[in-house]
């Protein structure tokens, strides 16, 4: 296949390079050609020109994963754009890096808020509860009204009588949640991060630090949540668990009310909280 060919990491390299704007980077003057110059990038990458040319030219062999990390943030590659370079030069997508969530945007939330019967929120791989919608706020758990740093849900679970209370099966939905969120936190390459969580809820309570010892891990997927409502009763929600795409460090879990009469009593509940 020739060097230049679509799809090779020769020709992905040179096509990223030509589209930066140098005077992005305070470099002025005329240039015969868009974009940095090789010896640019490679200045910004770390690494040495001669062997940033020879990659541009598919030649040199494969980079390694520190290379291509260096030659990603030289680049100022999106995480698409660095997962794709990665496949390209070592046939592998990158190793996992755990990041702390920024929010979501105006486009996510205004999804959440269209599901008016559906209780729903946005957590991160930490479990850290970032985004809900109205129906999650008077099911659920009335998240506004709780510290923003204190909104995590094995928190509540472990820590929270209240919270606790309103579960059919709090030993069942315990375990489920240690194990589940025990996968999440390595999916997302947050090892070092959970530490601190785990020795603080370890510490304030028996029954998470004897769970977490037994080392189960399950995927969030989907299943039925049965809670006592001091307004509804007893209800019958079916939840999915879902990723949200361009977003690694966020998770998606809606729940639907099982029949439309338990649903009509959300929307009725949700509106009142307008």
């Amino acid at each position: 296949m020739p060097i230049n060919t679509p799809g090779t990491l020769a020709a992905f390299l040179k096509d990223r390079r030509v589209k930066l704007d140098p005077s992005a980077f305070g470099l002025s003057g005329r240039r015969r050609t868009p974009g940095l110059r090789r010896e640019e990038v490679a200045q910004r990458a770390n690494i040495s020109p001669t062997w940033y040319t020879w990659l541009e030219q598919g030649r040199g062999g494969a980079p390694s994963a520190d290379v291509l990390n260096r030659i990603a943030n030289g680049l100022m590659l999106t995480e698409p754009e660095r997962e794709h370079l990665f496949m390209l030069g070592l046939g592998r997508p990158p190793e996992v890096r755990y990041r702390p969530a920024e929010g979501v945007t105006p486009r996510l939330q205004r999804l959440l808020d269209s599901l008016e019967a559906s209780p729903a929120l946005i957590k991160t791989a930490m479990w850290d509860v970032v985004a809900w919608n109205r129906a999650a706020a008077v099911v659920l758990t009335d998240y506004g009204t709780i510290a923003p740093e204190k909104r995590n849900i094995l928190r509540l679970i472990f820590s929270n009588p209240a919270i606790r209370a309103k579960q059919h099966d709090w030993e069942t939905l315990a375990r489920f949640v240690v194990a589940a969120f025990r996968a999440d936190v390595a999916r997302a390459g947050a090892g070092s991060e959970v530490s601190k969580l785990v020795e603080e809820l370890s510490a304030v309570s028996p029954d998470f630090e004897r769970l977490w010892q037994e080392n189960d891990v399950r995927v969030h997927g989907d299943g039925v949540k049965r809670l006592k409502h001091p307004k509804l009763g007893t209800i019958d929600l079916e939840y999915s668990a879902f990723a949200v795409d361009g977003r690694p460090d966020l998770g998606l879990v809606i729940y639907n009310p099982v029949d439309p009469a338990t649903a009509a009593e959300i929307r009725k509940l949700a509106s009142e909280k307008e």
